[in-house]
């Protein structure tokens, strides 16, 4: 089972808001792309520019939430293999 906050360390809490904030915008672009749908089906292609525009938006924020995570991790293990490296 997972920890339980108490003992979750800062690193983790981080990394656990990251992957809340990046899943936040992927619902958000996914509700604003069946939003644009509609726009389409309807013949509002302006309205479904601007929509799609908003699902773009969300989209960029959530893959930059995901690459913080990811160059976070990345960084760790370059820093844990080059000290384990060192000690060797």
């Amino acid at each position: 089972m997972a920890s339980t906050k108490s003992t979750l360390s800062k690193k983790d809490l981080k990394r656990i808001e990251s992957c809340k904030t990046a899943a936040k915008h992927h619902q958000e672009a996914a509700k604003c792309h069946i939003q644009a749908i509609k726009h389409y089906q309807a013949g509002d292609f302006q309205n479904a520019f601007k929509t799609t525009a908003k699902a773009y938006k969300h989209s960029w924020y959530a893959r930059k939430y995901e690459m913080e995570e990811t160059v976070r991790k990345a960084l760790q293990e370059a820093h844990n293999d080059l000290i384990s490296h060192v000690i060797i």
